[in-house]
């Protein structure tokens, strides 16, 4: 008997597409919502012949208007469904935002653990498309703020096709974040790994992408492949750079951070959201309350600058690159950089 390899090559669009396949194979109860999803596929074709393959009944067409879609998803869950729903555009999350913050994360906690909420809310963000106005966001940080939610974002296919299986099988409304601008990458796939198969399974759980000895550079969703690519640009000089995916915005795997930077004593974080009330200014004051004594420079961030998301002929300008985040490095390590122009203490 020949044995089949679980090893398939797919863009990061097509592992979710064939993890939600699974996810509804595994479960009636799962059923997708969204606009276009259906007949369509999604505008990114995420949903691509689930609706031919499972029924309008299950991948629904929904009419444009978020705040509806959530509100329908909050009462299927209710009755025991498990709904996911697509925001086709993070820029147009808002009008469900209400009842997201004010229901979804709530209601397990107000009806005191009896009810659950079992709602995965996808979400493509952040820049890097050329997109309009409204077309590209990073809302992350609204999200971790508010507790009740678990907000994860996956960087590459494998995780990509692992996580969103985790999500739809949570009792937990999960806010699953999509790299947009990485929906056509390439990788791995072990379609083994997932809920029926061995171990893998990465939702909680930060990633240790590259190792490294002098700086730990965090990221999560977009930022980990410009991460990765810094690291190996950083080595070229002799900095050994070790890359944290971060994976799970909240909650936090502080374990596996904290276990870095003791190695290293230095600390970058990259984001393409807002640098004022960002993710990175949490995990700094985290790691400085929990490491102080192991670093040798202040935590530095490296992120989107504190303006909307400018249009698409200077967004290049305003997400975090090779050369921004290498600049971090430099900082932490005492090294010139555009702060200084000179070795600091100089």
């Amino acid at each position: 008997m020949i044995e089949q390899n679980p090893l398939v090559q797919m863009t990061f669009a097509k592992a979710l597409n064939a993890g939600l396949r699974r996810a509804m194979e595994r479960d009636p109860r799962v059923v997708l919502m969204g606009e276009d999803i259906g007949k369509l596929g999604g505008v990114f074709r995420v949903t691509d012949a689930l609706q031919k393959d499972f029924g309008a009944h299950r991948v629904i067409d929904t009419p444009l208007a978020e705040s509806g879609i959530m509100g329908t998803a909050i009462g299927m869950a209710y009755r025991g469904y498990r709904p996911i729903v697509e925001i086709q555009f993070d820029g147009f999350l808002y009008p469900a935002f209400d009842q997201i913050v004010s229901q979804v994360a709530k209601l397990h906690f107000r009806s005191l653990g009896r009810v659950k909420v079992p709602i995965t809310v996808r979400i493509p963000f952040g820049g890097g498309i050329g997109s309009p106005e409204h077309h590209s966001e990073s809302p992350e940080a609204y999200f971790v703020h508010t507790a009740g939610l678990r907000v994860i974002s996956p960087s590459n296919p494998q995780d990509a096709y692992a996580m969103i299986q985790e999500a739809v099988a949570s009792d937990d409304p999960v806010v699953f974040l999509e790299p947009k601008r990485r929906y056509h990458d390439k990788g791995d796939v072990d379609t083994s790994v997932g809920l029926d198969g061995p171990g893998g399974l990465a939702m909680g759980s930060a990633r240790v992408a590259s190792e490294g000895r002098d700086v730990t550079l965090v990221a999560y969703g977009p930022l980990v492949k410009t991460c990765l690519d810094a690291a190996i640009a950083a080595s070229d000089e002799g900095v050994s750079v070790e890359v944290i995916d971060l994976r799970s915005l909240s909650p936090i795997d502080y374990a596996t951070l904290e276990t870095s930077v003791r190695k290293t004593g230095r600390l970058v974080i990259a984001h393409e959201a807002s640098r004022t009330g960002g993710l990175g200014a949490e995990i700094a004051a985290s790691i400085a309350e929990r490491c102080f004594y192991y670093l040798e420079h202040a935590p530095v961030r490296v992120t989107g600058f504190d303006i909307p998301y400018p249009y698409s002929k200077l967004e290049f300008y305003h997400l975090p690159d090779l050369d921004r985040i290498l600049d971090g490095v430099d900082r932490v390590l005492g090294r010139p950089n555009s702060l200084s122009g000179t070795e600091e203490g100089e």
